[in-house]
């Protein structure tokens, strides 16, 4: 797996209240990005499957949901 470097600027406040208070900047900042890259993959996964259930699966037409509701309750 290759990496990338990314670099960003805090204050030096945040980064001196940060280090006070033992937190690891480097791997939160990691944890945070791949965290939100995770649900941009995601995101988009459920965008192409949304795309191909419309593609092969056409809404119902109207009164369906209602017409088979009432013939399974019927059949009981």
């Amino acid at each position: 797996m290759c990496s990338e470097v990314v670099s960003a600027r805090i204050s030096k406040k945040d980064r001196d209240t940060l280090r006070h208070a033992g937190v690891d900047i480097s791997s939160e900042t990691r944890k945070h990005l791949e965290r939100v890259a995770a649900e941009i993959r995601a995101q988009s996964a459920l965008e192409r499957l949304n795309k191909t259930i419309e593609m092969y699966m056409p809404p119902a037409h109207k009164g369906y949901a209602q017409k088979s509701v009432r013939e399974d309750r019927a059949s009981h």
